[in-house]
């Protein structure tokens, strides 16, 4: 498609597309504001646009009770993110493979987060989020993996085998998520995994992987099998040239397909409602506060909405860049 050059047309574009952002933009951003209220503000009459901000709803929202030391606390906090940014950074200009830079940013904040329990009083809010970035973090890995290795294979395989298996792929994912709600759980009672990790995890896993394989294999479509055979041509197993040669090359895409599925993981509500009890997710732990009683009487509903979107919003700004390049090199071929 040929850009658009005519300067009435480029003003008239980008005028609507202004207008999209600002009408979609425009909850959020009432969200944010009513989340900093308090609730004589929050309630008045003439909506407040200009008022004296306070934190209280998320202090309420992630603390039983506020810790003394909260500052020092959040300084802390800070300071870590800071060491571990330029710590990443440092290896990946020292051509660290992104994997390994991604499980030390990992295994750093799961030690942080395990640790904040331990100085400060947290609320149940706190619990659902460690609960949501578990589930997200292994599904997605574990999804993502045994996805790009099967999509890679369906896309060097010529037969007739691989049209069925993505055929297959494609029925399972366009299947509503409550036809799965009862089989699952009806199997965790009897595996006795009932509210456990592992079960999440591992449902997650199989929802995830069918739309991955799907996305995948248009990735892997794109990359000539050529650089396959030159690969093992110079020794190495298929395993070896899909992880060192052809992995980084679909790394993009790989991404892209990984904030998708990371973005159904987040949200998932149903089957996380169905099958847990106590190990909420954020989506599930929403319904404490959203669409009842409480949240017409309080302003911590739109700090959880709030600290919901925040996650998210930190990983599309780290990741845009892959996102934007995977979806625009393979994700709507083949």
């Amino acid at each position: 498609m040929r850009p658009v050059k005519n300067p009435v047309s480029r003003f008239f574009i980008y005028f609507g597309l202004l207008i999209f952002v600002l009408i979609n933009s425009l909850p959020f951003v009432w969200a944010v504001l009513q989340s900093l209220k308090t609730l004589r503000q929050a309630n008045s009459r003439i909506p407040l646009v200009i008022f004296k901000p306070t934190l209280n709803s998320y202090l309420d929202l992630w603390f039983k009770s506020v810790p003394d030391n909260l500052p020092l606390l959040g300084l802390g906090f800070v300071a870590a993110s800071v060491v571990i940014i330029m710590v990443a950074l440092t290896m990946s200009r020292r051509n660290t493979g992104k994997v390994y830079i991604m499980g030390f940013v990992v295994v750093c904040y799961a030690l942080i987060f395990w640790t904040i329990p331990q100085l400060a009083d947290t609320a149940d809010w706190y619990d659902y989020f460690v609960n949501t970035l578990i589930v997200t973090v292994f599904a997605v890995s574990i999804s993502v993996s045994l996805s790009a290795m099967a999509g890679y294979a369906i896309s060097r395989y010529r037969g007739s085998t691989g049209a069925v298996v993505l055929t297959l792929a494609l029925a399972l994912g366009a299947l509503p998520a409550f036809a799965f709600a009862m089989p699952y759980f009806q199997l965790s009672a009897a595996l006795g995994l009932q509210d456990s990790y592992v079960l999440l995890i591992a449902v997650m896993v199989g929802l995830s992987q069918p739309f991955a394989i799907w996305m995948l294999r248009g990735f892997f479509w794109e990359i000539p099998k050529e650089i396959d055979e030159s690969a093992l041509m110079d020794g190495a197993s298929h395993m070896r040239a899909f992880w060192a040669v052809i992995a980084p090359i679909a790394w993009p895409g790989i991404i892209a397909v990984a904030l998708l599925n990371t973005l159904g993981v987040y949200h998932s509500f149903l089957i996380v409602r169905v099958l847990t009890q106590v190990r909420w997710t954020m989506a599930v732990g929403m319904t404490k506060y959203v669409g009842t009683v409480y949240a017409a009487s309080d302003t911590i509903p739109f700090a959880a909405a709030v600290s919901a979107s925040v996650p998210l919003l930190i990983l599309v700004f780290f990741f845009q860049d892959q996102l934007v390049k995977g979806l625009g090199a393979g994700a709507v071929k083949g």
